[in-house]
């Protein structure tokens, strides 16, 4: 697992497939998203790494279900105490009550998507003993107050997370950057990709200047524009 230092408090943990946001507020630590089946003890060695201390974890919000970002979860929770949250909506497939809905690929996407999950451990995960269901408009207390935003296409349940403070955009799998050249991009394996382009825009329209995605790089300056100009060269159809 690679670190990544986005801004001194932010840094960037990245696993083969997939990564996370770990977040420092004085010693209070918050972690976006988890990591697939068998991140927690890179996760924790990570913390430490840092000069943090893993009990003091106090939670880990989840931008979707997708296994890559949320199988990690229960390992996490259950070796640093930390809450688990996510969408009430996204909520019963992390505890493991139902059965997430499989992605509606584009053609293009198929091979993508068998490469990835090859890179995956396989096996169930340990999953979370609860799960604090989210919903639009809420707000979570890490840096000075991260506001909630729904933005469903991706999953049902999937969020992003702003921090108006500090200028920051948690975007989950709404918005990827590309492998090949870095281009700001909606991400791929959507439910409906008609909501996740209208999503996108949504995300756009925010004043942001660090924008943190799913898969690919951060954009690190003026990341409200650069989402604003790719917007443009996706508009939402129909």
């Amino acid at each position: 697992m690679d670190i990544v230092e986005i801004l001194p408090r932010l840094h960037l943990l990245r696993f083969a497939v997939g990564q996370a946001y770990l977040w420092r507020d004085g010693d209070e630590l918050t972690l976006v998203d988890s990591g697939a089946r068998g991140a927690g003890a890179p996760v924790v060695d990570a913390i430490t790494s840092l000069g943090g201390d893993p009990a003091r974890l106090r939670r880990i919000v989840l931008t979707h279900f997708h296994e890559d970002h949320a199988d990690g979860a229960g390992e996490l929770a259950a070796a640093t105490g930390a809450e688990v949250l996510a969408h009430r909506l996204d909520a019963p497939v992390v505890l493991g009550e139902l059965p997430g809905p499989p992605p509606v690929f584009e053609d293009w996407e198929r091979p993508l998507h068998a490469a990835a999950a090859a890179r995956l451990p396989h096996g169930e995960p340990v999953r979370p003993a609860e799960v604090t269901g989210l919903s639009g408009g809420d707000t979570v207390d890490f840096g000075g107050g991260a506001r909630v935003l729904h933005v469903p296409g991706h999953t049902h349940g999937s969020i992003a997370l702003h921090l108006p403070r500090h200028g920051v955009l948690f975007t989950g799998d709404t918005v990827a950057a590309s492998p090949v050249d870095g281009a700001v991009m909606p991400g791929v394996f959507n439910l409906d990709r008609s909501e996740t382009l209208a999503s996108f825009h949504r995300l756009a329209a925010l004043d942001t200047e660090v924008a943190c995605f799913g898969h690919g790089d951060p954009v690190t300056a003026r990341a409200g524009a650069v989402l604003r100009e790719a917007a443009q060269r996706h508009p939402v159809r129909g």
